[in-house]
């Protein structure tokens, strides 16, 4: 059983308060940054919102919070104050056994049911999620790292769109372009990551459901609270026991999970080193997989762009959500007769930017997601100076507690650096110059990964041009990091392979 002992909510309440030294610090830094004209007093939303948390929580297996069979505890921390918010289960073998067994039980019933009635409980699901998206937004703020206004107004509205979407298709498979009456693939597992967690579960348990397979699910081992919480939500919905399964652990719960014999489709989006190990587990075997893996995105500008325009979409695309994001516009492309204008306007703008408390409403970039990640971005950060290139940050007051990092800008890059191959997953912009379409397009295409770029030109023969010769599987014209249900997602080379989101989403949980 989950030891559900309320928390302490208090616990994590007033010590998130407290730990908003980061706040106050944030607050007062931003305006020693400007003229104090546009400085903005604290906002923060109250920790309080997120609900109970448990002091320690099991899997969610058969529709019923359960104590693992190991004795092994992890605990899950605020990445902003490093407080621990709750212990959770170290998912054994025979944990992710009896999940898959609960699973493939409920099997049976839940793709007999006719679309219609699945569509019902994904509309339910959809709705509880927006009556209770304070209280997720919150609770993910808290776990991971992020800033409020993202969670609030990016993250929650996209996860419950994707629940609405999907419920639309439930009854509409025989027109989806897969042939009459296609059949669901059956048991799927499925891993996501600390960056979304829970639009991460939406992109992946929407589609599963509405296609009539059944699902158990491995959230990361730093944020797996949200996902525990939307087992709660399986429940208040009233979906059938068993047809999502929720088992927590690290890397060696996924490993079991995405092994088991009895699974027929493998979900997973995370690093591209795990996703190389899972695509040689499962080689030779009958499931199906997606993956969906790193980046390193190059958001290019030509000189013709609107540059304020532009500076806008640089900003949003490295360092939106710390820059934790796989299509993260990490490797800026400008054309050498603009960059002068650009890097001076792009400068001004990250000065304004407010680090500090994830649940102040007027925070830009909140805290780093785990001691771990933070030691990445500073190993690669240090490479890039080490290698010649030459570093700028403006003046930012560091909360005391937790994992920071500054917005950072390299410039001086060349495509042989560290930091202009490898994917920092932090806020860490790489500076490359162009001076011909051709040159701009070699130097995208010139890394490891395949998933996203960004044009930036008023002509829209350019656009049309470019998009045709960049290899990655979503390119962006004047904008970037826009995501929509409707639309698929994936990438090329080392990103990995498959489809999410969309009609091409329903794809992959279909036995087609």
């Amino acid at each position: 059983m989950a030891k559900n002992k309320k928390t302490e909510q208090a616990a994590a309440s007033p010590a998130a308060a407290q730990a908003v030294p980061a706040a106050p610090a944030a607050a007062q830094a931003a305006p020693a940054r400007g003229s104090g004209l546009f400085a903005y007093a604290p906002a923060p939303e109250s920790p309080a919102a997120a609900g109970d948390i448990a002091t320690s929580y099991g899997h969610f297996i058969g529709g019923e919070f359960t104590d693992s069979s190991g004795s092994e505890a992890l605990k899950t921390v605020n990445p902003a104050t490093e407080q621990v918010l709750a212990e959770f289960a170290q998912g054994t073998a025979e944990d992710v056994d009896r999940a898959v067994a609960a699973a493939r039980k409920a099997f049976g019933d839940w793709s007999a049911l006719p679309g219609s009635e699945r569509a019902k409980y994904l509309f339910r699901i959809a709705r509880i999620i927006q009556e209770r998206s304070r209280e997720l937004a919150v609770l993910e703020s808290i776990d991971n790292g992020k800033p409020i206004r993202e969670t609030r107004d990016f993250d929650l509205p996209m996860v419950a769109a994707h629940f609405f979407y999907y419920a639309g298709w439930a009854d509409k498979l025989d027109f989806a372009g897969f042939g009459a009456n296609p059949r669901p693939v059956g048991v799927a597992a499925q891993v996501i990551p600390w960056n979304f967690p829970l639009m991460m579960l939406a992109w992946k348990i929407a589609p599963a459901l509405a296609t009539g397979n059944t699902v158990v699910l491995k959230p990361a081992e730093t944020t797996p609270l949200t996902a525990l919480r939307f087992a709660e939500i399986c429940r208040q919905a009233g979906l059938p026991k068993g047809v999502v399964n929720i088992v927590t652990g690290d890397g060696r719960t996924g490993a079991a999970l995405t092994a088991h014999p009895d699974v027929n489709k493998v979900a997973f989006t995370g690093s591209t080193n795990v996703g190389r190990a899972i695509a040689r587990q499962v080689a030779g075997s009958r499931k199906k997989v997606s993956l969906e893996l790193g980046g390193k995105a190059a958001n290019i500008v030509f000189d013709d762009a609107p540059i304020d325009q532009a500076v806008e979409g640089i900003v949003n695309g490295i360092f939106f959500n710390q820059g934790h994001v796989c299509c993260a516009g990490s490797r800026l492309l400008v054309q050498e007769s603009v960059q002068d204008e650009l890097l001076e306007a792009l400068k001004r703008r990250i000065g304004t930017l407010r680090l500090g408390d994830p649940l102040d409403k007027n925070t830009d970039i909140g805290a780093i997601n785990s001691a771990a990640q933070l030691a990445r971005i500073t190993e690669l950060t240090e490479a890039g100076e080490a290698e010649g290139a030459e570093r700028w940050s403006p003046e930012c007051e560091l909360p005391s507690a937790g994992y920071w990092f500054r917005p950072t800008l390299f410039t001086g890059v060349s495509q042989a650096h560290r930091i202009a191959q490898e994917e920092v997953f932090g806020p860490v912009l790489s500076v490359l110059t162009f001076r011909t379409p051709d040159e701009a397009v070699a130097k995208a295409n010139n890394t490891p990964f395949g998933l996203s770029a960004g044009v930036w030109t008023e002509k829209g023969s350019r656009i049309l041009w470019m998009a045709d010769r960049l290899k990655a599987g979503v390119v962006w014209a004047n904008t970037f990091n826009k995501f929509d249900p409707t639309s698929p997602f994936g990438g090329y080379k080392e990103s990995g392979y498959g489809r999410e989101g969309g009609r091409h989403g329903l794809e992959a949980y279909l036995d087609v």
